[in-house]
């Protein structure tokens, strides 16, 4: 079987087969990472950059990234909270969705961008306690009609992150905690345990 195999290399028509199968195998795998890297089509259009240009803060839409693992996805009443002042919501199509998620009282089935696997253990609220802006994981989201993960969030990522030990990403962050980020500049050293995200 492996002799004709060979033996079929030699000949022109075989090199031909040998190299379409190989250029389809290729374009298969480019194909298919470049689906996982598209971001998943959201039951709502969202244009972060109009949300952040209007002055709305993360963690209002986020607020679950202060008090557990999740940072949460806002509900139809978050949403309408301020949509319902706005003329344009009745007459906008795109809008559409909201209004009748909250006619219906159903929740708006929003797909999680930015996870983690389930053997990483990952909680923001000390990252948001340490000063850490937003953007240094999410990227500039002011810049984004459409959420996209700006960079691979691998452990390799956060490592270096960790090790670095630097105060670069905490200025001017007005969720900075003194007494929390004095704290945790004593807990450096832990930074990279294993144990601090790995189950």
């Amino acid at each position: 079987m492996i002799k004709k195999f060979f033996d079929a290399l030699n000949q022109p028509l075989g090199r031909i087969g040998v190299l379409i199968t190989l250029l389809v195998v290729f374009s298969a795998a480019v194909w298919g990472i470049a689906q996982t890297q598209k971001p998943p089509e959201q039951p709502i259009q969202f244009p972060h950059n109009l949300h952040v240009g209007v002055g709305i803060q993360c963690l209002y839409c986020h607020s679950g990234a202060l008090r557990g693992a999740s940072p949460g996805l806002p509900t139809e009443t978050k949403c309408w909270g301020c949509h319902q002042q706005m003329a344009i919501t009745n007459t906008s199509p795109l809008l559409k969705p909201l209004v009748q998620a909250v006619e219906n009282n159903q929740p708006i089935n929003w797909i999680p961008v930015a996870q983690v696997p389930d053997f990483v253990r990952f909680v923001h609220r000390p990252h948001i306690a340490a000063g850490l802006n937003c953007e240094v994981c999410h990227g500039n989201v002011s810049q984004m009609t459409v959420y996209q993960n700006p960079q691979v969030l691998n452990m390799g990522w956060c490592l270096a992150c960790h090790r670095a030990k630097t105060e670069d990403n905490t200025q001017n962050n007005p969720g900075r905690d003194p007494a929390i980020t004095a704290a945790l500049a004593t807990k450096r050293t832990k930074l990279t345990d294993c144990s601090l995200c790995h189950y």
